[in-house]
């Protein structure tokens, strides 16, 4: 692969990582957030193969973006906010 392509990737997973780390941060619903949060580590992991560490990435998107993630949800389950909660008008459409 060439440099110049190698930077456009690096460049396009560092604008991809900084919108999912902003959507963690504004999204509501926490589902969405820890999707979000996925997003962020599977873009370090394509960092980590461009920096030729791919031992590293293998690493970083199995536990950072598949077990965290799992067990984030889990405990979301656990506590009870997992659930979407609707606004007053998705629940008048729902309802009729």
């Amino acid at each position: 692969m060439s440099a110049e392509l190698g930077n456009w990737i690096a460049l396009i997973t560092v604008v991809v990582m900084i919108a999912g780390a902003i959507g963690v941060v504004a999204l509501p619903n926490y589902i969405a957030a820890v999707a979000a949060t996925a997003v962020v580590s599977l873009g370090l992991s394509v960092l980590f193969v461009l920096l030729r560490a791919p031992d590293v990435a293998l690493t970083e998107a199995a536990v950072g973006a598949g077990l965290s993630s799992v067990v984030v949800v889990l405990a979301l389950r656990r506590m009870g906010l997992w659930k979407l909660k609707l606004g007053s008008a998705e629940r008048a459409d729902r309802d009729s």
